[in-house]
């Protein structure tokens, strides 16, 4: 099973349960998946970007719904080749939302090859997804603009509180500057809910872009 279909099976049962309370367009109007993300970015030795490693741990309850059906030799511990299967279809479905991971250099947008060293962790009741996106063409540039979002905010990223950003082979010149999302929590509600009663939802998820520049001389 893809992310997406299973994020749409297992927000179908939340944004029912939270329509009762809340009414529909504010149950539509907060994510329904949340992931605590650690990222680093990869330089070759002569200071060209090849990649980005990602790690995305979800929360428990998608860790439990995404686990249901998968069998197991030890019951409770699920080993990275029985959860080789999910791994796979999961990094898959998420080309068509571009990893979630958008980069500039010197203001140019950058490209991805499709995910390798992929795998699913499964620790502490949560799943957590590794896998490094490599650069489509590996590029040098003295400033790096990466922003790790989901544009509809169906899924909230936040970024771990210890080593959120790593820079992997990076000159010691280099310097790494990282915002996380100010919280705008009661006017993006409002403005969320408008979004979607009318409809233009697209980009909603930019307000709670986790942003990283780094600038390289």
């Amino acid at each position: 099973m893809t992310v997406r279909p299973l994020l749409n099976r297992l927000a179908a049962s939340l944004v029912l349960a939270a329509a009762v309370v809340l009414g529909t367009a504010a149950a539509q109007a907060h994510p329904h998946v949340w992931i605590t993300a650690k990222s680093e970015l990869i330089y070759a030795a002569d200071g060209t970007i090849t990649g980005i490693r990602h790690a995305w741990t979800f929360d428990d309850m998608f860790s439990t719904y995404a686990l249901q059906g998968i069998e197991t030799k030890v019951k409770g511990a699920y080993s990275r080749e029985e959860l080789a299967p999910l791994a796979q279809t999961n990094v898959e479905s998420l080309k068509e939302y571009a990893y979630f991971t958008f980069a500039k250099a010197d203001g140019k947008k950058q490209k991805f090859l499709e995910p390798v060293d992929y795998f699913l962790e499964y620790k502490d009741t949560a799943l957590t997804l590794h896998f490094t996106l490599p650069a489509k063409t590996p590029f040098k540039t003295k400033e790096l603009s990466l922003e790790v979002f989901d544009p509809s905010y169906f899924i909230d990223f936040q970024y771990a509180d210890k080593d959120p950003i790593k820079l992997v082979g990076a000159s010691a010149d280099c310097k790494m500057q990282f915002q996380r999302p100010n919280d705008g929590s009661a006017a993006a509600q409002k403005l969320g809910e408008q979004n979607f009663l009318d409809g233009s939802n697209a980009n909603f998820g930019m307000m709670f872009a986790n942003k990283v520049t780094v600038e390289c001389p």
